[in-house]
């Protein structure tokens, strides 16, 4: 009898475990998002924008959605979602089924200036963007040219442009590849401005054409044509 009971006794206290690991872990099973935005990037951090919520997650937290953040830099952030880690750069957009939408589609957002930036690369290699659409095509000043090792006075072709501050000397070059989130655009028109202008390597309409533009006010959205 006292083993009999014993059993029992163990039985029902088993029970009442898997019952209470049951309660705990059904809630995280209703979770789910079905747009996910990077909004920024930071060591060990990152924010996202969760079906329209904005979320701030350090390495190792979850949102109430279900996303974990595994690690986090500059670059890149990994997320988990169902067991699933991938990385995903600034202004990438992820499904629930962590299709890459960015691969067709990013998302660009104004800064504490109220301009348009993002982070992307040229031909390989980092930048920052401000976004103009009232650039003809992409525009660099020749020091971010020659960091990138662009022979543009080799290479490229002499022209005018017409600039804030009057007509300037120029070269136009073709871009290997323009990278912005996800989206990595080629052969890409570009000119080179002798002295210190642009400050700020300028994303312009040789890039954005290729592109449907939404703007929704703090976003931007481009939603690749071809």
């Amino acid at each position: 009898m006292r083993g009999k009971a014993s059993r029992t006794s163990w039985f029902a206290c088993f029970a009442r475990r898997a019952l209470g690991s049951a309660l705990i872990l059904m809630p995280l099973a209703t979770y789910s998002a079905d747009q996910v935005t990077v909004l920024a990037l930071f060591r060990d951090k990152t924010v996202l924008v969760i079906d329209g919520q904005r979320r701030v997650l350090s390495v190792g937290e979850t949102a109430p959605e279900g996303i974990t953040l595994i690690s986090a830099n500059a670059r890149e952030a990994v997320l988990e979602l169902d067991g699933r880690r991938r990385a995903y750069s600034l202004g990438s957009r992820i499904s629930t089924a962590f299709a890459e939408r960015s691969l067709e589609r990013v998302s660009i957002y104004r800064d504490t200036r109220g301009m348009f930036t993002t982070v992307g690369s040229l031909n390989g290699y980092p930048v920052n963007f401000l976004v103009d659409t009232g650039a003809t095509s992409i525009a660099m000043n020749a020091g971010e040219a020659r960091r990138m090792g662009i022979p543009y006075r080799l290479e490229g072709r002499r022209v005018s442009v017409q600039t804030a501050s009057g007509v300037s000397r120029a070269y136009a070059i073709k871009l290997d590849t323009v990278k912005v989130g996800e989206v990595i655009q080629r052969n890409v028109d570009a000119v080179v401005l002798e002295g210190e202008l642009p400050r700020q390597v300028l994303l312009g309409m040789s890039y954005l054409g290729r592109f449907r533009i939404r703007n929704e006010g703090q976003v931007m959205h481009l939603e690749r044509k071809y």
